[in-house]
This record gives C-alpha cells, structure tokens and sequence, in this order.
C-alpha cells in the first residue's frame, strides 16, 4: 500500500512539473513583468510583432483570421469593419448600452486570448473628452468648462464617473485629454483644451488623468505638440524654440505624465522645426522617452502616419513614413482602417526598421497589456454592465459641474438673477433648443436644452414665448439640389451634372473622366477629385439642365476659391477665373416655373485645396429677417428678455473672425433696441468679440457646451438658485486684431498697444463676476526673505461682503522682478476655489515652494534665481488686490 502511494505521488510531481514546463513564462503571473514581456517578445513573429504596432477603429468583422496575428486594440464600433468614417464618426455609431458593449468587447478579446497563437490580448480604446463617447454615458459639460470651474477636486469626481463608465465597458484605454495650450483662441480647438495657461492646464490633466490610471485605465494626453500654429490654424506647422516649449507647451504633458500617471501620449498632425510631430526623433526619442524618462507608448493622431507622404512630403510613400515614424519614436499607428495596415507593413518584415527599434516599441504595448492585467483577467463583468443601462447616477454631478462652469461676464443693474415672480419671458435663438455638446461628444444621456431647464424650472405659472430669431448660419444661399438638375448620360435622364474633368488647366480636350454629380459642392483638401487627376493641375466643366421651381428673381451664383465660370442658356454671366481669393459671386435671374435653363460650370485649380459649390437663394431669401421680426414682437410683450446665441467651432472649423455668425448680433441689437433689460447667454468653446453689442445688453453669461444637464444648470443660475463663479480660462480679446493674446506674454520692447486699439482685453485671463461681492484683506509672508531651497507661506483673508452666499476663487499670481532672461509679466501659480456665505470670512494660504518659483536660465537649466518675487493675490489675472515683495537669496 505505501508503495503504490509513493508511486502516485511520484507520477502527481512528474505531472505537476510537466505543466510547470509546458507553462510559458510570460504567462506565469508571478513573475516580474520585464521578464515576461521579453519571454513573450522572443517568442513572437515579425508579423506578429507588427500588429501589436497597429490600432483601428472596428471589430473582428466577418472574417475573423484577418486578425490571426493579433493587434494592439480596437475602437470597438457598430459599424461595419470596412467602414470607411472617421474615428470620430464611428463613436456615434457605437453600441446601444453598456451591457452590449461589454458583451461585444469579450466576444473580440475571447477571439485574441483563446484562438491567436500567443493569446495576446487587444486593448479596447475610446475617446472620453468630457464622457464617454458612448449612448448610454453621461456627457459632462466640455473640457473648457471643466477649466472654468477652476475646482480640481469637482475634476476628479468628473473624471472618476467617466472613468467608471469607461471601464464597465471593458474599455481600458481613453484617448483624453487635449492638454495643448489655446493660446490663440481662433483655434477651433479651444473648446477641447484646459485654456490659455500651462498652470491651470497641467493641474486639470493631473486631477483628470490621474483617476483614471489608477482605476486601470490608460489615459493618452494630446497632442504632442502644440497643436496649434500661427493664426489660431489647427495643425499649423510650428517652429518654437526649445525654451518656448518647456515654458509654456510641455507643462501639462509632463505633469500628466510625473503626476498623474499617464501611459501613452499621442502626437499631432503638424510638423515642428521640420519634421512631422509623428516621426521627430528629438521631440519622440531625445525629449520624450530620454530626458523626460518616459516609459509607456507613444500611438500617432488618426491617419497621421501617412501625412509624412503625403501632407508634409517628407517621405516618399507609405512605407517609408511608417518607416519614419517607428524609427524616430512613435511605438503604434492609429489608422482608420484594417486595409491600411497593408500601406505600412513592408518595411517592419524587410529589414528596413531596426529589429531593435520594433523590439522596444512592442515592449511598450506589451508592458502595457501585462500592467493592465489582461493576460490574467481579459474579460469585462457583463453582469456588472448590464447593472448599468439606463443608469442616470451620474447625472446630479452633470449638473453640479455645468452650474459651477457658468462665467457671469456682465450684470449691468443686477439684471440677474431673473425674479421668480415674472409673468412672462422671452426664449430667443435657436441654441436655446440645441442642446449642444461640444466636440468629441456622445449623444449624451437625456440631455437638457436651455428652454427645456427653464420650462422645467418656472413650470405652469409662467408665460414662455419662444422664437427661433437666429442661429449660426449667415448665408442666404444654399447648394442647388440634385432633383433640380439634370443631365443626360447612357441616353437618359439623371439628377446631376455631367463632370467632365481634365488634366489642363483649361478644360478643353479629352477628359480622363466623366461622371454625373449629385450637386457641385466640392472641397478637396488632400486629394484630388480622383486618383486619375493631379492634385495641382486640374480642371472640371459641368453641364445639363436647371429646373426653376417657381417665378421670381433670384440670385443664382457659385462659391469657391476663384478660378471659376458659370454660363446660362450659353451666355456668361459669372467670369472669375483668376486664382485670388476664396469669394462668392452671385448674379440676378428671373426664373419662370417649371422652365428649363441651359448650365455650364468651368472650374479650375492650379494649386491645391479646390472649393466649389453651385448656389442660389430660392426659398430662403429674407428668411433671417422675418424670424427677427417675430422675436422682437415677441419680446415686446415679455417681462424678462434671455437670448441663446452660439458659435461655428470644432475640429478643422478655426475661426478668422470670432464676432458670432450668422445674424445673431443682428437679432441682439434690434431686439435690446426695444428698450427692455436683456441677457445674453453665450453656447460655445471659445472667446468671442462683443463690440456691437455688448454695451446694448445689460446680462451676459458664457456657459460654454454645458454637457447633458446643462439646461437645468442655466436655470438655476438665472434664477438665482445657483450663484455663478467660473472663471475664464481664456482671454477674451477686443478684436481679432490683437491675437494672439495672452495674459502671461513676456515684457515687450515698446508699449502693448495699437495707435488706434487698446493692447488690453476685453474680459481677463481669471475673470468672473458673483451676484455677490469679495474683498481680499490681511496678506502676509511667513518670512519675507528666503534661500532659493526653502518654501514660504503666504497668508491673506477674503470677506464675503454681499448679502447672498457663493463660491470665489482665489488666484496667486508671481512675477520674477529681475531675471537673467526674460520672465512672463504674471504667471498663474495657485488657486482656491472656496465657499464663503453672506458676511462669512476665511483665512487662505498658498505654500510657495521652489518649483512654483523656478525658470531655465540662459543655459537652458532649471534654477531658482535670487531677487525680488512679486506676489500678488485676487480674483483674476488684472483684478489683484494683494501685493507683497519676497526675496530670495542665496
């Protein structure tokens, strides 16, 4: 009996042993993480190699071993895999509710783990800005108003719900936040980012990022680098020197990276001192991963990769610039495609790439992968997801942060808040039902309009007329439509024009092509209009009939970027075919019903970027009017006056002028010239220019993209159940004139004005104002001299001296008197937000530590210098009422 019992234990070790063989290191949990990425690395193909470098948009799709050598991750869609939208774009096709969602993840990470080769798990990835960018997910209000309430602890609510609503999900890698610097507020951007300063910036990517690591997330700053170029132009090619960067771009990426946490960055579209931010070695391999010891990877913008081909010309096709890329630092290739992997592939099996360069960049993604824990637990609770459909608990905090973002600019005879004892208000403009959310957003979980919350607010008792008055569109035209034209193709009849395109410059000879277009409404920015065609040299004719719907004259025309022709009824009637200017031209027409008319369009472009579209103004002609009209009739017999306007902003929407489009400032003026008190409520992301108007209106409030309970927090604010206190994270310029406008420039040669404008803002870097009022007394250093190592406490006292309770916040602000280079006029180092009821008095301190006082020194080194530090203490950039000297010496 003992015999056969030290016989099977010894068959029981001969198997336990065998499995410990059989059992690859780098699925042994217990060993360190190093160990077992390069026991996975060694055991991996080339093509295997490559795709932990590639990541889309999709899922597995119908032929799942199109996926057999794996992939760093998904951007996991409803859409179909051979989807040719944006990134973006998909996100709005996304899964019905987090349950769906999270099924789906398992059923593509089930794919990876238990069928690939290595069952390598993938990363499934998501934009979350403001929310997820899921149906289902809460939309907070937009990351600029996020900034406005200057209140990083409310961030790290925000940012722990998100988080919360991302993981349930199964996603574990969000491609948040913007942290670039708007410093030029016609970037149409802006409404993405933290604002204008490094400080606020860096402190509201850690508060964000931070909570999101630590739930095991992987955040993904953006984008590296400045993102935005002279002239307020998105992905502008930049050329800083290198003190420029870290003084006011890098900031907030190595803060999101040493505080914060974050573990992947993700680089822009432009170039910076010539090379594409996408394949610059000193910004990838020399700043980013040598000086700064960054550890995790570095993914490229959307489609960015190939813009080294075909955009900046600086390589000679697509396997070259993945060649590029990957040799100078990018680790993973964000594309929008699962074919687009074919453009990039052969030069990472041919040799072309280093072995070495593709070894660290797999590394990255995998250490990644082990750190998240996916080898040992790759699937998300389903259980846990289904809990959370139709889940609305985050909404109270939605509208929480919308409220504490409102920035009250002007309360001319306290014209706010409104009084709840009105009879009747007018709800003017077409924002007041938009419901906007801002870029990068989700449809959002019920949301609220800004009629809506005040519906809900005043109830039954109240008399609310709405008009639509006005909304973002300025034209007075649009695009002729397709069941208007015709043209005659195979011997019959199709809606359209016949495009016959050319070669030439002139559109004569042999056309390479001939097609029917729906309409002529063209812009072709990176391409031309087909493969067969030069992007630099190409010409079009349109011809076939139009059918005039009705009587009348009107003003037909086209729209482009000049070098353009349009004959009727073969007579010339618009001849601008010299290249200046993008420009409209219209010419008067009377139609009769039903009348058929000859059209012939010549178009041409000798550069690039062609534009052109075939209008009219039938239908819509003094439309705009009679709807101001009818809201100021409306407003005459309204007590209480609130008009909505918004702006035209976004990705790839910079704006050259910031005064607000369309004819709202129209419908401000004719409406305030009826003589009653009116507010102004502000939708947008960005600064806007007020000149005439703002002194015609007596209330102005910006709330920015308010998110998903926005409605109900505008309301609150009006009514004065909540007292506002955001403050601008921007400065708001007087005129497009003086941008770029900072309030942290360094010192000019000369004077900040113009000869015929003033240098100063129209509202502060810092500014809002309170239906109460502060006063700042009792400033006083620990110490009034220090070593350039020691730390100093600045003590002061704020009084609320109005007779309602709300929130103020207190801004500390240094100035280096005497430097060895140049020093900003202020910098942002501290802020408070605080709650102070009527009559109510706090003590506040700042701790000013070394780092708050350090600068790079003419070698380019980190020190702090002796001399005088101006300290001053207020509630914004120019309102400061504290001032003390501190002294630091050696």
């Amino acid at each position: 009996m003992n015999k056969l019992i030290a016989i099977c234990l010894f068959l029981f070790a001969v198997c336990l042993t065998g499995t410990a063989q059989n059992t690859a290191p780098y699925k042994n949990s217990k060993l360190p993480i190093e160990e077992r990425v390069k026991d996975l690395l060694n055991r991996m193909t080339p093509e295997e190699k490559f795709w932990q470098l590639f990541m889309i948009p999709g899922d597995l799709g119908t032929d799942e071993t199109k996926y057999e050598n794996g992939i760093f991750g998904f951007q996991v869609s409803a859409a179909s895999e051979g989807d040719k939208a944006s990134s973006q774009m998909l996100n709005y096709n996304a899964e019905e509710n987090a349950f769906a969602l999270a099924k789906k993840i398992n059923h593509i990470q089930k794919y990876f783990v238990e069928r690939s080769r290595l069952g390598i798990p993938m990363i499934a990835f998501d934009e979350c800005l403001h929310g997820l960018v899921r149906k289902g997910a809460t939309s907070f209000p937009q990351a600029i108003a996020l900034a406005a309430t200057w209140d990083t602890s409310l961030m790290k609510k925000v940012s722990t719900a998100i988080a919360l609503e991302t993981k349930i999900r199964g996603i574990r890698d969000v491609l948040s936040p913007v942290v670039n610097i708007a410093n030029d507020v016609r970037w149409g951007r802006t409404e993405e980012t933290y604002g204008e300063d490094p400080f606020l910036a860096s402190e509201m990517a850690v508060a964000f990022v931070s909570t999101f690591e630590k739930m095991g997330i992987i955040t993904t700053p953006k984008h590296f680098i400045a993102n935005v170029g002279d002239g307020g132009r998105d992905s502008y090619p930049i050329h800083f020197n290198e003190r420029f960067l870290e003084e006011e771009f890098f900031p907030p990426f190595k803060a999101a990276i040493a505080r914060g946490g974050s573990r992947s960055i993700m680089t822009a579209y432009n170039s910076y001192d010539g090379s594409a931010c996408s394949a610059n070695d000193w910004l990838l391999n020399k700043k980013l991963k040598k000086d700064w010891g960054f550890k995790g990877f570095v993914i490229s913008d959307a489609s960015a990769v190939g813009g080294t081909a075909v955009l900046h010309n600086t390589a000679a096709d697509y396997p070259a610039s993945g060649a590029n890329s990957i040799s100078n630092g990018l680790d993973v290739i964000f594309q929008t495609e699962f074919s687009h992997n074919e453009l990039f592939k052969p030069h990472f099996l041919d040799g072309t790439i280093k072995s070495k360069t593709i070894d660290e960049a797999v590394s990255r993604v995998l250490t990644a992968k082990f750190e998240l824990g996916l080898f040992e637990n790759p699937y998300v609770s389903e259980d846990a997801a289904k809990k959370w459909i139709n889940n609305t608990t985050h909404k109270k905090l939605a509208r929480e942060t919308a409220a504490a973002s409102i920035v009250l600019l002007k309360n001319e005879n306290t014209v706010l808040p409104l009084s709840k004892k009105i009879k009747s208000i007018a709800v003017i403009g077409k924002e007041a039902i938009e419901a906007s959310l801002g870029g990068y957003s989700g449809p959002g979980n019920g949301k609220i309009s800004i009629l809506d919350g005040i519906k809900e607010k005043l109830g039954t008792g109240v008399q609310i007329n709405y008009a639509e008055g006005a909304d973002k569109t300025n034209t007075t035209y649009d695009v002729i439509p397709a069941n208007y034209l015709a043209n005659f193709a195979n011997d019959k009849v199709t809606q359209g024009l016949s495009g016959a395109y050319y070669n030439t410059i002139e559109p004569a000879g042999s056309p390479v092509l001939i097609r029917s277009d729906k309409q002529v409404d063209f812009h072709w920015t990176l391409s031309s209009p087909d493969p067969l065609l030069t992007t630099d040299n190409y010409s079009i004719k349109w011809t076939g009939k139009l059918t005039a719907p009705a009587s009348g004259l009107y003003k037909i025309g086209l729209e482009g970027n000049d070098g353009f022709r349009l004959y009727i009824d073969n007579k010339l009637v618009i001849d601008n075919w010299l290249k200046q200017s993008y420009r409209t031209k219209l010419v008067d027409v009377a139609f009769e019903n039903k009348k058929q008319y000859d059209i012939k369009i010549e178009f041409h472009e000798a550069t690039s970027n062609g534009q052109i579209k075939f209008i009219w103004n039938v239908g819509i002609e003094n439309n705009y009017a009679n709807k101001i009209a009818n809201a100021v009739d409306i407003a005459k017999k309204s007590d209480a006056i609130v008009i909505v306007v918004g702006i035209k902003e976004g990705e790839f929407q910079d704006r050259a002028m910031l005064s607000l489009p369309g004819f709202q400032e129209q419908l401000i003026e004719q409406v305030a010239a009826i003589g009653k008190p009116v507010t102004v409520i502000i939708v947008g992301g960005s600064a806007v220019t007020m000149t005439n108007w703002l002194s015609k209106v007596n209330g102005l409030l910006d709330v920015w993209y308010p998110g998903e309970e926005g409605g109900r927090a505008v309301a609150d604010v009006l009514w004065g159940d909540y007292n506002p206190a955001g403050r601008l994270p921007i400065t708001f310029p007087l005129s497009e004139a003086q941008l770029p406008l900072v309030y942290n420039h360094k010192p000019t040669g000369r004077g900040d004005d113009y000869n015929n404008l003033s240098g100063q803002p129209l509202f502060p870097f810092g500014f809002g104002l309170s239906y109460t009022t502060f006063k700042y007394t009792d400033i006083k250093l620990d110490k009034e001299k220090i070593s350039t190592t020691d730390s100093v406490t600045v003590h002061f006292s704020i009084t609320n001296t109005g007779h309602v309770a709300g929130d103020e916040v207190a801004q500390l602000y240094i100035r280096d008197l005497l430097a060895s280079v140049a020093r900003p006029v202020l910098e942002l180092k501290g802020f408070q937000r605080i709650h102070l009821n009527a009559g109510e008095t706090k003590s506040l301190s700042f701790k000013i530590t070394p780092a708050l006082l350090q600068m790079l020194d003419q070698q380019m080194n980190t020190v702090v210098e002796p001399g005088i530090f101006r300290i001053s203490i207020g509630s914004s950039s120019r309102d400061l009422w504290l001032k003390e000297n501190l002294e630091v010496v050696h």
